[in-house]
């Protein structure tokens, strides 16, 4: 037997990194295809991660509910405290908080049934990334929303180049 063919039927290997990213891709898809967005960590702050997602995605085209319990209005709209006050009013979770916070949020989402949930750049770690997965809940993390939301501008749509090219950034 190959070294190929011992890889794929261990699930060891390149190989299996490429079933992995197929369904981390159908992930993807999923998410950017629902477009009522709960952002979990907009603030006052333009600058902050969060804000500039709520932006964004707004901008292009998806309706964005703003997530934070210290935060009444986000740019002339209503902000809610958490995913439970938005039960039934959206499809996906971007979630753009410190890493000890993520936590409650997910088990929140799991909770009202969000499943498509998308861990932004430094809000996941190995620990919430296993926990969102024994929780049912249809995962995308270590990449970036704005990569993948259409339509991709700036900056974004060269780092999208590198990662389909070399498989990350």
């Amino acid at each position: 037997m190959t070294v190929f063919a011992r890889a794929v039927l261990k699930g060891t290997g390149p190989y299996n990194f490429q079933i992995e990213e197929a369904q981390v891709n159908q992930e993807i898809k999923n998410f950017v295809a629902s477009k009522r967005v709960a952002v979990v960590g907009v603030s006052r702050h333009a600058k902050k991660f969060g804000s500039s997602i709520y932006t964004e995605l707004k901008g292009r085209g998806y309706q964005v509910y703003g997530v934070n319990p210290a935060v009444e209005e986000i740019q002339g709209e209503k902000c809610y405290p958490n995913l439970t006050a938005l039960k039934g009013q959206v499809d996906s979770a971007v979630i753009c908080i410190k890493p000890k916070s993520v936590e409650p949020v997910l088990r929140e989402a799991a909770a009202i049934g969000l499943k498509n949930i998308w861990l932004q750049w430094g809000a996941d770690t190995p620990e919430t990334v296993k926990l969102g997965k024994e929780l049912g809940l249809n995962l995308v993390s270590g990449k970036c929303i704005l990569m993948y939301a259409e339509p991709v501008r700036s900056f974004h749509s060269f780092h999208r180049f590198f990662v389909k090219l070399f498989g990350k950034l």
